[in-house]
């Protein structure tokens, strides 16, 4: 007899880690943000559960495992979706979800997991299906830092319904000039007078206690999550996202914030994904677009070198911490490691690893007790500790990024 769907949802995908760099030195790949909601968030909403990691030794700390009798693993690569959380609902204890031999899904019972994480081939124990022989299922993956921007349109919308169902937005300001075929959800605290709303591409969510300065100009899909600022004037093409507590300003494209960044400035930025902590620097620029139009190359931490992201528009991959200085120029494809920091004349070269200080004129290593001091700082502006737990995964990342710094 088939037990009650058990909710404790275990998330997994470090085939892919190395691939999401510089993204994922900080963060299991679950903890990246795509539409409204991060990896995680979605499957616990269409679960019905609570998510836990299994990610890198040095992140395990902060993101534990929680391990039960009956468990649920989840490839946090693979995007939830009605057809896909089916499949996972009707698995029965030890049975699995696999593509082309690549675990999706599974049902294990802790003694199971346990015999899998002692290193025994135990998916060759598993029954189940492969998606690959299915016919007509469709699936969406983050592999790729790209793929964050470029599937931010479909999980805005996935995530609005997700979020807003059943539920009635706050009242909206008549203050406010609005048209288009797609809702505007406001949550509980949101502030938003005198903008411009376009939600003909997609709907414009405003999270709890956002606030939507005057003058913004907003063209959907679009997310302010909660606390999330778009300063006076903004200009936002969709499909964007301003993660928690960002501050966002200037012209924006097809962008990702995942949380607690600023770009408060005016400067363009389009196709682009920033991790946690950043600062972009006033009227700092950043080009999504080569002169002769061809696909943009990116750096590959697995590579590397430089890969063709088969993409016309790319613009900037920032690890958290990193920041730039005023008037920073960044060329197409632009990728930035962690705790950096660009600053001065010119257009720094496309790949500056982690702990990073300088620009076009040339790099030097930060300072691990200075990129830790700032760091500090910063958090303490918002009222956040930065803990030992943090203080270990930048430690571990600087001696062990340095051989990209030589």
């Amino acid at each position: 007899m088939q037990t009650t769907f058990p909710d404790n949802i275990i998330l997994f995908g470090d085939d892919h880690w190395f691939d999401l760099l510089p993204l994922t030195f900080t963060r299991p790949i679950c903890e990246l943000r795509v539409g409204i909601l991060t990896i995680r968030e979605k499957w616990e909403l269409f679960l019905g559960g609570k998510g836990s990691f299994i990610t890198q030794d040095y992140l395990a700390e902060k993101y534990p495992i929680q391990i039960e009798k009956d468990n649920i693993l989840i490839n946090s690569t693979f995007l939830p979706d009605k057809q896909l959380v089916n499949y996972i609902k009707q698995l029965k204890l030890n049975e699995a979800i696999l593509l082309d031999n690549e675990l999706v899904a599974a049902r294990l019972s802790d003694v199971h997991f346990e015999s899998m994480s002692d290193g025994n081939d135990a998916l060759k124990n598993l029954k189940g299906i492969d998606l690959a022989r299915e016919a007509g299922i469709q699936f969406s993956r983050i592999t790729k830092p790209y793929h964050i921007f470029a599937l931010n349109g479909q999980e805005i919308l996935h995530d609005f319904s997700l979020v807003t169902k059943d539920r009635v937005s706050l009242p909206i300001s008549d203050t406010n000039t609005i048209y288009g075929k797609y809702p505007v959800f406001l949550e509980e605290g949101a502030k938003m007078e005198c903008c411009i709303i376009n939600t003909n591409n997609g709907p414009v969510y405003i999270g709890k206690n956002a606030l939507i300065m005057e003058g913004s100009m907003i063209r959907g899909g679009f997310a302010a999550c909660e606390g999330a600022v778009l300063k006076m004037g903004a200009k936002i093409y969709g499909p964007t996202t301003a993660g928690p507590y960002s501050r966002l300003g200037g012209e924006i494209n097809n962008s990702v914030f995942l949380a607690n960044s600023n770009k408060s400035h005016d400067g363009y930025m389009g196709n682009s994904v920033i991790g946690e902590w950043c600062n972009i620097g006033a009227d700092t620029n950043t080009s999504n677009l080569k002169n002769n139009y061809l696909p943009v190359k990116i750096w590959s931490y697995v590579l590397e070198s430089f890969e063709d992201t088969g993409l016309q528009f790319c613009g900037l991959i920032m690890g958290d911490h990193s920041k730039t200085g005023i008037n920073t120029m960044l060329n197409t494809g632009t990728v930035i490691g962690v705790a950096s920091n660009i600053f001065g004349d010119g257009f720094p070269r496309t790949f500056i690893p982690s702990f990073s200080w300088g620009g076009a004129a040339g790099f030097t290593s930060h300072k691990i007790n200075k990129a830790l001091e700032t760091a500090e700082i910063v958090l303490s502006r918002r009222n956040q500790e930065l803990t030992s737990e943090d203080k270990k995964i930048l430690e571990h990342i600087y001696l062990n990024t340095a051989v990209n710094r030589i």
